[in-house]
């Protein structure tokens, strides 16, 4: 963050386009070929032989929003991170009918909310439940993308291209290795995507609820990242918010 005197005696404070930021788009294209292997072993084994592979998932995830700060978040910033999944285990392990793994699409939005949760910018409740509404509606987009939505379907194939347009922007060009991951990883989503066969007897392919992951994660994350941080505004010296 950067800060210079305005007019009027005023501190003006900027967030400066580094690789400070949460790699949100990284996460998501993390978290689809996760959550794909996932519903695809849930055919196969019992849920609770997954819990590592969702533990893996979580702390990949959570290291694209953090990671790129340089630091460990705070004590505050990694129970509020955990809490929800750690919950949502202890429900699936006490069979009360709920997969915790459904929780995975919303995760990348969830981080980029708490990354901006500071002593200036509180997390409001409104925002929370704006994000379980948001996840919500992600879920039904994945559960039926490869019954009704199937054109979802196709969101997957288009991960790879999202960074590669995005080059054409200076400040993205100047941050070679989140451009790096982020390539790598969405690659990754669409050759699970495509190598995974369909499971006998299963109504849709991999590749379907692979893109209605991408689709749900992606609307999650872009409204996470449509909400303005409040500890960049325009500040007076004794701190007053203008």
């Amino acid at each position: 963050m950067v800060g210079a005197t305005g007019p009027a005696g005023t501190l003006v404070y900027s967030v400066s386009p580094d690789t400070r930021d949460p790699w949100t788009f990284a996460a998501v294209c993390a978290m689809v070929p996760a959550l794909t292997l996932l519903v695809y072993w849930l055919t196969q084994v019992p849920a609770i032989q997954l819990l590592p592979w969702y533990v893996a998932a979580y702390l990949l995830i959570g290291a694209c929003i953090f990671g790129p700060a340089g630091k460990l978040p705070s004590l505050r910033l990694a129970v509020a991170f955990l809490l929800p999944g750690v919950l949502l285990v202890v429900r699936a392990v006490l069979d009360y009918g709920f997969w915790c793994g459904g929780w995975l699409l919303a995760l990348p939005a969830w981080g980029r909310l708490l990354s901006r949760w500071t002593a200036e910018s509180t997390l409001l409740m409104g925002q929370v439940l704006k994000l379980l509404g948001s996840w919500v509606l992600g879920l039904v987009i994945f559960a039926f993308t490869g019954f009704i939505l199937v054109f979802f379907g196709l969101t997957v194939f288009l991960l790879p291209f999202i960074p590669l347009i995005r080059l054409r922007n200076p400040a993205y060009r100047g941050r070679p290795t989140q451009a790096t991951v982020e390539i790598l990883l969405a690659m990754a989503a669409v050759v699970v995507a495509v190598a995974l066969p369909t499971p006998e007897g299963a109504y849709s392919a991999p590749w379907m609820y692979s893109g209605g992951a991408a689709t749900a994660g992606l609307m999650i994350a872009y409204w996470a990242s449509r909400i303005p941080d409040r500890s960049s505004r325009v500040r007076s010296n004794s701190g007053v918010i203008l």
